[in-house]
């Protein structure tokens, strides 16, 4: 008799000389034939139920095992010589063998002769596990979550339910039409590999968001107040909340509750919310069912208040919410937590703020009880800073506004926390939790996380305004964890050079009063167009030191003052721009005016600049990439404390930011500056402000860097005299202004999850300035001149001819000769441009990255108001890199 079980299942076979199988079937008679008759013959009485066989072992043989010991597979069976068994007996065995996942196939032999024999095939061990096609998950995400590992015992069962654990961390990130195909590589001794073949597919977009039962708002209003969003369109790639989730879905319908709420529509519930996976498994299509009901109005508004300090009217008159108006849950949110407000600045850190809603169903209106309930005033128990490895708790510390034993005050509390915001040195969502630890006791708990604030980099990049970039950088923003500021660099690009080693105290002798300080060098190549091509011409150097000393006038306004001295020496090319009139030096010593301007001619030399200055600055934005708040800056210098320029400089500048919600931010800035000579210039041509203490600013995007203000323009005749060159021979020399204002409006647009990771951060804006006021200098109108040689003789004598016009040529000049030989110069014009207030205007787009390799600037803007002369500019970018 052979037993058999394959994959659960028992198989019972008659052998030779056996007894009938299976041993459980029942023993009957067989019926006699039916015979020819016409009344159906008496029915046998059923013959009685044999019992079942019993045999007794004799034996237990195992054959097959390789790694396990034949003891271990008879323990495993249950099968011991000297048992009574049956087929019963014999089938538990063959399932208790194959409830091991030990073996692959398992058989029981001998049964008719008490001399059992188990055949086995034992389970494979897994070599190694190998990913193959996972290229959105790493292997380090998928083996974690595999419970095969190598060194195990293979089985076909634990496969299965590791490719379902698969498929389903692929559709946790929205890949449903993800598969994973095992394949077993057999190896020697008994070992194999396993291989998961994946195919990752695409995401599993959303298709179509479908809406039913909405009659007040379309679809597409809907639409835009959840989280997910349909696949497609323009920008489609930068969407990351395209994708399929469920938890999203779940929120989505809070979202639409939370927009009806808001609209009046107390009643709305979401009936249902089906997600359908399309036949093609790759994308889905949502639908909601929707019930709006009736729209209310806000009824009666009360108030109950157990606080003596907020009264009923002043909490009526807080909660901001007017009888008659549409129910909006939105607005009573937001009267808890001007109430809430309200009572922190009283003291009181936890009171409790319950709106009762009272529904008349028939009138439709919907009253409000706001109850207060009566809580102790709270006072600051104690500061708790967590987090600060290398930071020391007093640079934490000094920032907070309110101190240990202080009433709690809710004002000074966020205001602390927009403090150590702003130093810089932590993550950017950082919050100051409230503890209460005894019924008048609050702890405030700040658990910081630090972020790099040194840097040792040597950085190389590209930019449109300077080309190549160069520079070696080391700044500690936070030395020895105490919040000062240390700082060395150089850098170097085509048109600026610079040395710089700076040290600020934010705190000197632990008082609230900044001394900081530097010194440097500064080299500055200045440049024109030629043509279209950018062209040196003079050089800045600068050579000097500051200190600075600052303290706060009241929380949000701070003075500062500060002392400059440097000395300025401004040059120009000698072998470029000069000649030696004489004809007698080695070497060019005069500045040519024909060919650097007179207006750089008049600018060169060394001048000492010994400056006094402050500045008044109100800011109570938010942090560092603020999304609320306004700051106001007021300054001024004062040049002539000694020295060789003398002149009064002030600059005002306003900054404001708007949190619109939705992670929409709005900021406007407007900013001017005017220079005041107090000294007269060499010449009536000369502007008394030297072009090295002149503004260049602003820098309008939709304009090349100095592409707006006053400038001299300087066109030459075409060689034969004939015209003005437009483009190649022309050349433009820009000179600061006096005075200038800027205005930009800029929109922060919010992406998604997936793009904000990447740190991308696209806006809209519009600019608007100018440049102006300065003196005009002197310019030229050089007509070309025709020389020519007369012969006598053998002696050649040179003279010059007669001045030519605009529209004279080469002609004209070969008849006023009388010799065989002629040569002829170009002459050149020089116009005074852009010394205008009108302004110039700008927009476009741009985006912030962050990128890998340092961050990057990217706009577009089109210039819509320009003046003659300016420089128009489409596309611009700045970008870094660290290597």
């Amino acid at each position: 008799m052979l037993i058999k079980r394959t994959r659960g299942v028992l198989l019972l076979g008659t052998i030779l000389g056996g007894w009938s199988a299976p041993a459980l079937a029942q023993q009957a008679t067989a019926p006699a034939p039916v015979a020819a008759q016409t009344a159906p013959a008496p029915q046998a009485a059923p013959a009685p139920q044999a019992a079942p066989q019993q045999r007794v072992i004799r034996s237990v043989a195992v054959r097959g095992a390789q790694r396990l010991e034949a003891e271990t597979v008879r323990s495993y069976s249950g099968l011991n010589p000297g048992q009574a068994y049956d087929a019963e007996v014999l089938d538990t065995a063959i399932k208790a063998l194959y409830d091991t996942e030990l073996f692959a196939d398992a058989q029981i032999t001998g049964a008719d002769t008490g001399n059992i024999v188990i055949e086995i095939r034992e389970n494979p061990v897994i070599n190694r596990i190998v990913l193959e096609g996972n290229r959105r998950l790493k292997d380090d995400k998928i083996l974690p979550e595999i419970r095969l590992a190598p060194r195990q015992i293979f089985t076909r069962t634990k496969a299965r339910s590791d490719v379902e654990r698969i498929i389903e961390l692929y559709k946790r990130q929205g890949r449903f039409a993800a598969r994973v195909e095992p394949k077993v590589v057999t190896l020697d001794q008994n070992r194999v590999d396993l291989v998961f073949e994946i195919s990752e597919g695409d995401l599993s977009k959303v298709r179509a968001i479908n809406i039913i039962g909405n009659e007040k708002f379309d679809d597409g209003q809907l639409r835009k107040e959840m989280y997910t969003r349909e696949s497609g369109g323009l920008l489609g790639f930068l969407k990351s909340n395209d994708t399929y989730d469920p938890d999203r879905l779940a929120a989505d319908q809070q979202k639409l509750r939370a927009f009806y709420l808001t609209q009046g529509y107390a009643d709305f519930r979401v009936v249902s919310a089906l997600a359908e996976l399309t036949p093609d498994r790759r994308d889905f299509v949502i639908t909601y069912v929707v019930e709006e009901g009736p729209r209310y109005k806000f009824g009666a508004i009360a108030a109950e208040s157990e606080l003596r300090d907020l009264k009923n009217d002043a909490i009526i008159k807080l909660a901001g919410i007017k009888q008659g108006d549409w129910f909006n849950a939105k607005a009573i949110e937001d009267s808890v937590t001007r109430l809430n407000e309200a009572a922190g600045v009283l003291g009181y850190a936890f009171t409790e703020i319950d709106p009762a809603y009272e529904r008349n169903a028939e009138a439709r209106t919907m009253g409000i009880t706001f109850r207060v309930g009566e809580t102790p005033r709270t006072y600051v128990d104690r500061i708790n800073i967590s987090g600060n490895t290398g930071t020391r708790d007093k640079v934490v510390r000094r920032e907070f506004r309110v101190n240990e034993g202080d009433a709690f005050n809710a004002i000074k509390v966020k205001r602390s926390q927009d403090r150590i915001q702003s130093l810089g040195y932590f993550q950017e969502k950082l919050e100051i939790k409230q503890e209460q630890v005894a019924p008048d006791r609050v702890a405030l708990n700040v658990e910081v996380e630090e972020k790099p604030t040194g840097q040792l980099q040597l950085s190389a990049g590209y930019s449109s305004l300077e080309r190549f970039i160069l520079a070696l950088s080391v700044e500690q923003n936070n030395f020895r964890g105490m919040g000062q500021s240390l700082s060395a660099g150089i850098n170097y690009s085509r048109y600026s050079k610079a040395i710089q080693l700076g040290f600020t105290e934010p705190y000197f002798l632990d008082k609230q009063i900044l001394l900081g300080g530097e010194i440097y060098r500064r080299d500055y190549n200045s440049f024109n167009f030629v043509g279209t091509e950018r062209n040196r011409t003079y050089s800045q150097a600068q050579t000097g030191f500051g200190v600075r000393l600052g303290f706060p006038v009241n929380e949000f306004i701070n003075f500062g003052t500060r002392y400059t001295l440097n000395l300025d020496d401004i040059t120009l090319d000698k072998s470029q721009f000069y000649t030696d009139p004489d004809g007698t030096g080695p070497l060019p010593s005069v500045c040519n005016p024909l060919l650097a301007g007179q207006y750089l001619c008049d600018e060169l030399g060394k001048r000492t600049t010994s400056l006094l200055g402050y500045s008044l600055v109100f800011d109570n934005t938010n942090g560092i990439r603020a999304t609320r708040g306004q700051r106001l800056v007021f300054s001024q210098d004062f040049a002539g404390l000694g020295g060789d320029v003398k002149y009064i400089r002030q600059r005002g500048e306003a900054v404001k930011f708007w949190g619109l919600g939705r992670g929409f931010i709005l900021s406007a800035r407007a900013e001017g500056g005017y220079i005041h000579p107090l000294q007269k210039g060499i010449r009536d041509t000369v502007d008394p402000i030297r072009i090295s203490d002149r503004f260049f600013t602003p820098q309008l995007r939709g304009f090349d860097i100095r592409g707006i203000g006053p400038r001299v323009r300087r066109t030459s005749y075409n060689a034969d005299g004939s015209a003005l060159i437009d483009d190649d021979g022309r050349v433009t020399d820009a000179l600061g202004g006096r005075a200038y204002y800027q205005g930009r409006i800029e929109l922060e647009i919010p992406l998604g999850a997936g793009a904000r990771n990447l740190g991308l951060r696209p806006s809209a804006f519009v600019d608007v300035g100018s440049l102006f006021k300065l003196r005009t200098p002197a310019l030229a109108n050089i007509p070309g001149t025709c020389f020519y040689t007369t012969g006598a003789g053998t002696t050649t004598a040179t003279s010059v001819g007669e001045s030519l016009d605009p529209g004279e040529t080469k002609a004209d000049c070969r008849a006023a000769g009388t010799g065989e030989t002629f040569s002829f110069t170009p002459g050149y014009r020089e116009q005074f441009l852009g010394n205008s207030a009108r302004p110039r205007l700008a927009v476009g787009i741009g985006v912030n990255w962050t990128s890998p390799f340092g961050p990057l600037r990217i706009d577009i803007a089109k210039a819509l108001l320009t003046q003659e002369g300016d420089d128009p500019k489409l596309f611009s970018f700045n970008v870094g890199t660290a290597f």
